[in-house]
């Protein structure tokens, strides 16, 4: 029981963590824009910044003042690695979905509603248990996916604007926006984006746990792996994207202290799936109650602030509850070790006939 608690302590720390990375890396993204429009690269460089902090530093310093169980290998360090890629590419995804129109309220919920459907089927598919699937357990995975549509189709709205300053905001982005921009183009785009961060963070899970795993389930090291992952991926590589490709984007206190905020929920929830594994969590229930709890926070902290909660409907809380309720099945008919303990045959004493 104990250790149960602690596993769901653990990823309920990741749950609110990154039920909050959309709507705060989403204002990183306005602050740093120097146009109206919405920032891309600088931001993510303040969440690679924050996860090199977090991830990196933090770590190196506890392991060698303290040291930790388990050990380095290379198999660990490749998996680890790994993971950490597939966290920062995940991020770049949900940006871009913001940058091409997305908005936190509907585009978290869809990406933590697909990627517990990648994360779940690519771990049975790692421990070969295909066959232990239960008809309940697919019910869970499909209802938070029912849940999260519904959240989308019905996301709350803000209160239309006057049909004069509508006007102006559309000529306003317009302007802003290239000519070769279409609706029909960011459309696709945007579903792109979507897709390749519910891949990514489907896969992330699975991939760190058997980083984990192969390091003897230590904590400090799996992370420091995926900290060094994401400064590679988010600080190096924007930062000669953006010496030969100038953004209209500048670093300022506001957009760097959101996006540096946004990039420490990002590295704390990663802290927090590390530490339900290491407590005996699995990511076959573990991963897909993170995604399906984060877009309820997600999305009640964007309607709170966003002066949104008058627009909240019945339909919209029902999506949310079947998230929950999915997610509920998911943990309780996940696949489990049902491997009998062996057996130990006695051995044959020596007959005493003579």
């Amino acid at each position: 029981m104990r250790s149960l608690l602690f596993v769901v302590s653990s990823f309920a720390v990741t749950i609110l963590a990154w039920g909050m990375y959309g709507p705060v890396l989403h204002w990183g993204q306005h602050g740093m824009s120097t146009t109206g429009d919405l920032a891309r690269w600088r931001p993510f460089v303040c969440v690679g910044l924050a996860y090199f902090a977090i991830g990196v530093i933090v770590p190196a310093v506890l392991l060698k003042l303290r040291g930790e169980q388990g050990e380095w290998t290379v198999r660990g360090i490749v998996f680890s690695l790994a993971g950490g890629a597939l966290g920062a590419l995940g991020a770049l995804g949900i940006i871009l979905a913001f940058q091409f129109g997305g908005r936190p309220v509907y585009v978290m919920p869809l990406v933590f509603g697909g990627a517990p459907v990648v994360n779940s089927f690519l771990t049975i598919t790692l421990t070969r248990r295909m066959k232990e699937i239960g008809p309940v357990f697919i019910a869970g995975l499909m209802i938070v996916l029912i849940g999260a549509v519904t959240v989308l189709l019905n996301q709350p709205h803000a209160p239309k604007p006057d049909a004069d300053k509508a006007e102006a905001q559309t000529e306003q982005v317009e302007e802003e926006k290239p000519v070769e921009s279409t609706p029909v183009l960011d459309f696709f785009m945007r579903i792109a984006s979507i897709l390749m961060a519910v891949v990514c963070w489907g896969a992330y899970g699975p991939v760190l746990h058997k980083g984990q795993a192969a390091m003897n389930q230590s904590r400090l090291r799996p992370l420091l792996c995926v900290g060094l992952a994401y400064f590679v991926i988010a600080v190096v590589a924007p930062n000669l994207w953006l010496a030969g490709n100038p953004e209209a984007s500048a670093y300022n206190f506001g957009g760097s202290l959101w996006s540096l905020a946004a990039g420490a929920a990002g590295a704390i929830g990663a802290l927090g799936i590390i530490m339900a594994f290491n407590f005996g969590g699995k990511p076959v229930y573990v991963m897909p109650l993170v995604f399906g709890g984060a877009p309820v926070v997600n999305t009640l902290f964007t309607a709170l602030l966003g002066g949104l909660w008058n627009e909240v409907s019945a339909l919209f809380l029902a999506g949310l509850i079947l998230v929950i309720a999915g997610a509920a099945m998911v943990l309780v008919f996940a696949p489990r070790d049902t491997q009998p303990p062996p057996v130990e045959t006695p051995r044959e004493t020596p007959s005493d006939e003579s």
